[in-house]
């Protein structure tokens, strides 16, 4: 029976085998009167602790998640607790975002040594799960469907780009292209409406790039597969932070990549673009103002303010102007400085954790598993060896389940921790439109929160966070058991 009154629920503890394992054998040796909640997995270093471990677990019923380890300095591995506090600690921030009360989840370190302080932890941990209840399942509420509001005010002005120098951008890439073996940029699709992305050998290549707001793909997607090979890429602000992490991680070399840069002014929704258009049979033009664009479909002219139908990340973007550049042309954009929080992010902040939960069940419902969000997003270079199709480990299933389909997406998020540059890919590639860009964006707050206003994609030479760490961390603190 527990200790504490009530029924026994699940709490799973995580413990270092070194360490808190030993301190809970010492707690036991000594009988030590314990809550029998929770069920121990020993692990050989809390470093080794990956928090889709806790997320698993939180999704899979869990009621509450521990994890403990060596203090800090006596890690048996020399640094693996340290690399797991950064880890754990944004993971505990970006729990709230899925709906999952963060109470229910803690870390902490006891060394073999003390047994009366694992009691304490444990005691005081259960009690604390307890008190919250048995947790929520994800098919418990029905589904929330909301949209967020895009019409807010942007950190700079938006436009169509019209008055850029793509004249003088095709000429700088006529006299580079004998260099390179190939320019990627951005063609006219199948109607003045939508481009694509063009791959540019020949000069004759060239007159095809056009720039404008339907420039909407992130072309450094397709740097890694052109690896050993002199590249050169035309980017947008957004598109050049990809670039630098890239770079970051040594996923292409400096010396093989030739930038091209013009100033964004934005880019459109095209799905909200598309539904405004209605069922058309055919684009017949497009005409420019500095304002906006107006689409005439079947002969019915529909003009789009690009305040009103930019994308959600153009709203609040701090980087119009790439970040790194070989050649730069246009006149840079101005960004006012102030505090911005995405629309899909304030969308789910203005929930309780309920409707939150409630929302990733009615958008996970519509999901297709189609991994659009994967393939489009340039920082997931591993999609050979991907987790969604592994086998061994096993870390999913192929159950059609709102479950399995969060749990991808958290996969996929927890992934990009300190690494997603916002390009917002992922949402747009999505058939169906679901806000997946919330989630990378909490983990990127988190991160900037956690560590200094850490941006990534800003700066090449920088130590992604989660893969460093500092024996003193000024924004983690240990947690108070008493």
């Amino acid at each position: 029976m527990p200790v504490l009154e009530g029924k026994e629920l699940r709490i799973v503890g995580f413990l270092c085998n070194w360490c808190s394992y030993g301190g809970a054998d010492t707690a036991g040796v000594a009988r030590a009167t314990q809550p029998t909640d929770l069920r121990i997995i020993r692990v050989p270093c809390s470093g080794r602790i990956d928090p889709l471990f806790i997320v698993k677990a939180l999704l899979n019923g869990a009621d509450g998640v521990l994890v403990s380890g060596c203090h800090p300095r006596d890690c048996h591995y020399a640094a693996g607790n340290f690399y797991a506090r950064r880890r754990l600690e944004v993971l505990k921030q970006f729990l709230p975002v899925l709906g999952i009360d963060d109470r229910r989840f803690e870390y902490t370190w006891v060394s073999a040594s003390e047994g009366q302080r694992w009691q304490q932890v444990v005691t005081v941990f259960t009690d604390r799960i307890h008190k919250l209840g048995p947790a929520p399942s994800l098919e418990d509420p029905e589904p929330l469907l909301k949209i967020a509001d895009m019409a807010l005010t942007s950190l700079r002005p938006l436009g169509t780009g019209q008055a850029s120098a793509l004249g003088e951008l095709k000429d700088a890439i006529k006299a580079k292209l004998p260099e390179l073996d190939m320019v990627l940029g951005w063609g006219e699709g199948y109607d003045a409406a939508h481009t694509v992305p063009i791959f540019m050998k020949k000069p004759e290549d060239v007159d095809k790039l056009v720039w404008g707001p339907f420039n909407v793909n992130n072309l450094a997607v397709y740097l890694p597969s052109f690896k050993g090979k002199k590249v050169g890429i035309v980017v947008k602000g957004c598109d050049s932070r990809s670039v630098v992490e890239l770079l970051q991680e040594k996923l292409i070399r400096r010396e093989d990549v030739t930038i091209f840069a013009m100033p964004c002014e934005g880019t459109l929704d095209m799905a909200r673009v598309n539904q405004g258009l209605g069922r058309y049979t055919k684009i017949d033009k497009v005409e420019y103002d500095e304002a906006g664009v107006t689409i005439t479909a079947d002969g019915k002219p529909t003009r789009f303010c690009m305040t009103d139908y930019a994308q959600g990340k153009c709203y609040g973007c701090t980087t119009p102007s790439a970040v790194l550049a070989d050649t730069r042309l246009g006149v840079p954009a101005k960004v006012e400085a102030g505090p911005y929080t995405p629309p899909e992010l304030a969308l789910l902040d203005s929930m309780s954790l309920e409707e939150r939960m409630a929302f990733w069940r009615g958008q996970m419902d519509r999901c297709l598993r189609c991994y659009a969000c994967r393939n489009a997003c340039p920082m997931c270079v591993c999609r050979d060896f991907c987790v969604s199709d592994s086998r061994d480990p096993h870390w999913m299933t192929q159950d059609d389940s709102v479950k399995e389909k969060l749990f991808f997406q958290t996969i996929h998020a927890m992934h990009l921790a300190g690494r997603c540059t916002g390009c917002g890919e992922c949402q747009r590639a999505c058939p169906v439109g679901i806000p997946i860009l919330a989630l990378r964006q909490q983990i990127g707050r988190a991160v900037g929160q956690l560590f200094d206003g850490y941006k990534s994609g800003i700066n090449a030479e920088a130590v992604p966070p989660l893969l460093g760490y500092e024996v003193e961390e000024k924004n983690i603190h240990e947690r108070d058991w008493k």
